[in-house]
């Protein structure tokens, strides 16, 4: 029993902050992927989770391997941000499974940013970079809440989204009619 007590106290209250680095990981993933499931989007709260807490657990495990097995006087040392960089190809690979060409249009380029965005939520998670992060899901929530709103107004929209949109609603019209 005693051995079970001191492997809790060395695995969590010792490495306490890690779990707290994981769950506020797991939130703002949670948060990413509730405003891309509302909308009905190919990835949901599920993905953004996984990325989210992957990233911030791949990232957490990096820093502190480089510290557990470099030897200073040796000539063994490890780079922290090494299998930071892996994941960033690997965001490209996911991405890029969402991005899907129909015609002339384009469909999930946002879902494969906020999959790249999402992995870099992690990896500043991990890193340690709660303030920056969270304020960075946030001001990017609002700014899209904001382009959105210019969107519907067309106020944001470019000339030939414009075009685009009055001829759906010409054709629309003419069904309609007909």
């Amino acid at each position: 029993m005693e051995t079970l007590h001191s492997l809790y106290v060395h695995q969590v209250l010792d490495h306490m902050e890690m779990y707290i680095r994981i769950i506020i990981s797991a939130f703002l993933g949670l948060f990413i992927g509730w405003d891309r499931s509302f909308k009905n989007k190919p990835a949901g709260l599920k993905t953004y989770l996984y990325t989210c807490v992957s990233c911030t657990l791949i990232t957490i495990v990096s820093i502190y391997s480089a510290e557990a097995f470099s030897k200073a006087n040796s000539g063994k040392m490890m780079d922290p941000m090494r299998l930071a960089a892996q994941i960033v190809t690997g965001l490209g690979f996911l991405g890029a499974g969402l991005i899907m060409k129909d015609g002339v249009k384009v469909k999930g380029l946002t879902s494969a940013a906020m999959i790249f965005f999402a992995g870099g939520v992690g990896i500043g998670i991990g890193a340690g970079f709660y303030g920056i992060v969270i304020f960075s899901v946030f001001i990017t929530f609002i700014l899209a809440k904001i382009s959105l709103f210019l969107e519907k107004r067309n106020l944001l929209l470019s000339p030939r989204k414009k075009k685009d949109k009055k001829e759906k609603k010409a054709n629309q019209t003419y069904e309609a009619q007909g």
